[in-house]
């Protein structure tokens, strides 16, 4: 029988897309453009996802380029995944604020072992987007910041979620990143699909670092709060 960490290795030495997107938008896909990822992301899998639990998905948005693009683990940076992970990472050595706010509540769930064998974290679209700005600097870019790239990629987006839930995910709850844009199209998406009955938006990572950072700690209650259900 398959492990869950094969299943979700082959997904991801799997992931391409091939449709068009609208002029300057570029997609990520680190296991494609950077193969040296690709025994980093295996490790860690196979060190935490190594049998067939059943675990609850958390949905973020798409890959960022200083955390999952380079490490190959979504909200993992290469710091934590070297601490609290113990995962080497021969790679440039990156930091990522969402990741220092995930692994906060990783911490307070009870460390990465307990804490990943109850929860998967995957994304609405598992490739990352980056846009060039006017004096030529590469951003993030999410997949709501257009019309034009949300349909573009819709199709990819819901049957990558569909192949993630079919991992053999718990189905009664997940949890969504991002209150506001990426809660509406999951819940939108979910509607449609039906992947799962129930779906607890939480605030994303980045907004509480960004905006909230006197309160983290209110926010990492909520979501172990959420996640005692």
């Amino acid at each position: 029988m398959k492990t869950m960490a094969d299943k979700i290795i082959h997904f991801n030495t799997h992931l391409s897309y091939s449709g068009k997107l609208p002029p300057g938008i570029r997609i990520m896909n680190p296991f494609a453009e950077n193969p040296s990822v690709i025994p980093v992301m295996e490790a860690f899998y196979r060190k935490f996802y190594g049998e067939t639990h059943q675990r609850r998905m958390i949905i973020g948005i798409n890959p960022g380029r200083f955390g999952a693009a380079l490490s190959g683990v979504p909200f993992t940076d290469s710091k934590r995944l070297a601490d609290p992970c113990g995962i080497s990472y021969p790679g440039f050595k990156s930091y990522e604020v969402s990741s220092v706010f995930v692994y906060d509540v990783i911490a307070a769930y009870g460390g990465p072992e307990a804490f990943y064998r109850d929860f998967y974290i995957g994304s609405m679209c598992p490739l990352g987007f980056t846009i060039r700005q006017p004096g030529g600097k590469e951003v993030n870019y999410n997949y709501y910041d257009s019309k034009a790239l949300t349909a573009a990629v819709y199709g990819f987006m819901v049957d990558s979620l569909r192949k993630q839930v079919e991992f053999g995910l718990n189905r009664d709850v997940a949890y969504v990143l991002g209150t506001g844009k990426n809660a509406a199209f999951v819940q939108q998406v979910n509607a449609a699909e039906g992947f799962f009955k129930k779906l607890i938006p939480l605030e994303h990572p980045r907004f509480v670092m960004q905006y909230k950072l006197k309160s983290k700690q209110e926010y990492i209650d909520k979501y172990l709060t959420a996640f005692d259900v």
